[in-house]
């Protein structure tokens, strides 16, 4: 036909805000950042933000517009991680999009017995692995407390085990800098020193303002300190709608933006460059229950926004989909993911979090929503492929030679093409005999089983003599 043979493609794409709108939320984060500003109740942060032109009074900081855009400029655009043998799997810029589970819960959900406990730090390496495991889970976070080891040290442990049961890139969060720099330095151990680190970056830091429009001394610690060894930062805030934030969308978001570009802002004047990830996890008070939703639609609202935002300003942004506000592997936490997931695809949310790792509005982890969540991105990863337009893919030929009436089982190009067409472990298509034929298993009891299967899987482990210095470095932790 003489069509051509290069591929034509679109990637499926979502806006919920337009350019005018980009704009104007753009100028309203500059007022509340000029006029109102932030409390940072930080001496060397204030000497710094001081001496470069912010307006200082007392603990409050006004940051003038041309001081915000010009760390936006100042910012690296694009942000590489890697895994902990140094393979660079994640570069975030644009509107790429990579999954992966979240941190902090302090409940397990048993998968064999379906009972939940205090998260122990057993269940982290059970939950790294298990992401180790799923292909798409991209990258991870610490998904739980420990219960079962003392506070002081509850986040190193939480580290050393993530790092010792998952290879893929991942965020850690820690009670000071003390912390971040034990977690760095057995990050430098793991990937062979600070040369392998900084080509690949296998760790990021999580860090947060506190909503409304504050920070407290250790997070700014964190802050310059990530700055100072170009360890990547994310700054994410959590404003809640009608309770740390105005009522209206539109506030939340402009205030979420104000909160992570005022740490940008400080960021780049430690160290011009150094990696920074802008984010907001803005969400609702569901005024029934009073809690900070995981599942409201208006979370994905207002994250979308902020990515396309991020996307404005040419910074990589932290998302947030995946999640669930119900307490058990069921129709509502498979419905509020698949919404969620689908939407920040579709936006480009750079490092999504929370993917099957938060149920009960945050509070408990599930190793079968995890299962579950990586099969709808796995269904979305083959969705937002799109319909690659080529000479074969195009059928042309085949659909004249089979003509009208005909069929295409026997076709060649049907066999070259077939396993295109994704197919899945836990949702069955199977007619009612043959599902009876096969033992009539339920979905919660497929999803189950495929669960506990892959919980068997445990990464290439470390070298023993590693695994020594582990234990030195953790006998020292005080």
């Amino acid at each position: 036909m003489g069509m051509a043979t290069d591929e034509l493609y679109f990637k499926p794409r979502l806006q919920v805000i337009n350019r005018d709108q980009i704009d104007q939320i753009h100028c309203a984060t500059l007022e509340v950042l000029e006029r109102t500003g932030v409390d940072i109740p930080h001496e060397k942060a204030l000497d710094i933000l001081s001496g470069h032109g912010a307006r200082v009074d007392g603990d409050r900081v006004r940051m003038p517009s041309w001081m915000v855009e010009d760390a936006i400029h100042k910012a690296p655009s694009r942000v590489i991680l890697g895994t902990r043998t140094g393979k660079r799997t994640i570069t975030l810029e644009r509107d790429k999009t990579y999954f992966g589970p979240s941190l902090d819960c302090v409940d397990y959900l048993d998968p064999q017995t379906h009972e939940r406990s205090r998260f122990v730090s057993d269940n982290v390496k059970v939950t790294a692995a298990l992401c180790d495991a799923l292909p798409h889970m991209h990258w991870a976070m610490f998904i739980g407390m420990a219960d079962d080891v003392p506070p002081d040290i509850a986040d190193r442990v939480i580290a050393r085990y993530a790092m010792e049961y998952c290879e893929k890139p991942i965020a850690f969060c820690s009670k000071d800098t003390a912390s971040s720099k034990d977690i760095y330095e057995m990050a430098l151990l793991l990937c062979g020193g600070r040369e392998n680190f900084d080509r690949a970056p296998y760790l990021l830091h999580y860090s947060e303002p506190i909503s409304p429009l504050a920070y407290f001394d250790l997070a700014v610690d964190k802050i310059i300190f990530c700055a100072q060894k170009s360890i990547p930062l994310i700054n994410s805030p959590a404003p809640q709608a009608a309770g740390t934030a105005p009522a209206t969308l539109a506030g939340t978001v402009v205030q979420g933006n104000a909160e992570t570009l005022s740490g940008l802002v400080l960021h780049q004047l430690v160290n011009p460059g150094a990696p920074f990830v802008a984010g907001a996890f803005t969400t609702v008070m569901d005024m029934r229950t009073t809690v900070f939703s995981y599942g409201a639609c208006e979370m994905s609202l207002m994250t979308a926004a902020l990515a396309q935002m991020a996307q404005h300003y040419r910074l990589p942004f932290f998302g947030t989909a995946g999640a669930t506000d119900a307490k058990f592997c069921d129709a509502q936490a498979g419905a509020e993911a698949t919404f969620q997931c689908l939407t920040a695809a579709t936006i480009g949310s750079g490092l999504v979090h929370d993917c099957g790792s938060w149920m009960d509005h945050g509070s408990l982890a599930s190793p079968e929503f995890m299962v579950l969540t990586n099969e709808i991105v796995d269904a979305i990863d083959h969705f937002m492929n799109g319909i690659p337009l080529t000479e074969e893919s195009l059928a042309l030929d085949v659909i004249h030679r089979v003509g009208p009436r005909g069929h295409f089982l026997q076709e060649s190009h049907t066999f070259n093409n077939f396993r295109n067409i994704r197919y899945s472990e836990i949702f069955d298509r199977s007619i009612l005999d043959q599902w009876k034929a096969s033992g009539s298993k339920t979905f919660e009891q497929r999803l189950q089983a495929v669960t506990l299967e892959k919980m068997k899987h445990r990464p290439e482990p470390l070298p023993e003599e590693t695994v020594k210095i582990l234990d030195e470095m953790q006998r020292g932790w005080k």
